[in-house]
């Protein structure tokens, strides 16, 4: 039995950014299971991509991380375009991977399930409902807002929200995201629409302005914490939910207390190129600092 299981493809990743170009291994898979990877908990990744890319695996086996593997025809890759502001990027859809499918589930029982779909044909909404009597499931709605248009990603709203968020625990959406998802103007009306949908708990971040988490008619401001020097955005939301899915699910934290690591945990991030290379007292430092 595990705490938690992250089930989403790993990406072949080009990053343009006013530094230069980068290519590496990404999406909510990677970045979430390396930051996870650093708290106190048992964690397992599911996940598919090609034969090609099968190195990207053997680099999360290497930091110990648990992974099930399903082959899939193609690996994703996305290419993301940063200017000076780094809460800003153009992206583009290169290739697309297999959809998942209940059969890759079968034998894992986790307490809750992370869904980090890259595009709409990730997960079905059957999958969503069958997986959601295994377990509370929590969701980075950000792959069902993306249209592929000629390999140029466009956001736009999710046909099949009703049916599926009635079955989602926590979501996890940026102001962009909420906004297509919800079509409200102002977060906390974003935020009472996907909770009158089903959803249970409503993670909304807005890059260095902070986050807000909805809950039970209860809206808590996130204060976001601000590193000397942003080298890399990427992998940032991912980041964030690891943290707080950690801290909500294992440490037992209220709402609070969870959303203040998370933002310190993403914020820590940003230093580096690549995924999450802290660990829990780190993330801990960097808050005491940050309010000093």
């Amino acid at each position: 039995m595990y705490d938690i299981c992250c089930v989403g493809h790993i990406t072949s990743d080009k990053i343009v950014n006013t530094r230069g170009t980068m290519h590496m291994p990404g999406g909510t898979a990677l970045y979430f299971s390396c930051a996870v990877n650093k708290l106190d908990v048992n964690y397992v990744l599911v996940t598919a991509l090609a034969g090609a890319e099968m190195e990207y695996v053997q680099y999360l086996r290497d930091k110990d991380i648990e992974v099930r593997l399903q082959p899939s025809t193609h690996t994703v890759v996305f290419e993301n375009i940063y200017g000076e502001n780094q809460d800003e990027r153009t992206q583009n859809v290169l290739q697309i991977a297999d959809a998942f499918t209940m059969d890759q589930l079968l034998n894992v029982d986790a307490g809750i399930y992370h869904l980090g779909p890259l595009l709409a044909g990730d997960f079905s909404t059957d999958f969503i409902q069958t997986l959601s009597a295994k377990g509370r499931i929590a969701l980075d709605v950000q792959g069902y807002l993306r249209k592929v248009v000629d390999q140029k990603v466009y956001l736009t709203d999710w046909p099949e929200k009703k049916e599926a968020l009635q079955y989602i625990d926590i979501l996890k959406a940026d102001v962009a995201e909420l906004a297509a998802l919800s079509g409200c103007e102002t977060v906390e009306d974003g935020a009472k629409f996907l909770l009158d949908l089903g959803v249970k708990e409503a993670v909304i971040t807005n890059g260095s302005l902070g986050s807000v988490i909805y809950n039970n008619n209860n809206y808590y401001r996130i204060p976001a914490y601000h590193p000397e020097l942003v080298v890399d955005a990427t992998g940032c939301g991912d980041t964030y939910m690891a943290g707080y899915l950690y801290k909500r699910i294992k440490k037992a934290a209220d709402i609070q207390q969870a959303g203040e690591f998370a933002a310190a945990m993403a914020g820590l991030k940003t230093m580096s190129p690549g995924p999450f290379v802290g660990n829990e007292d780190d993330v801990l430092r960097f808050m005491a600092q940050s309010a000093a």
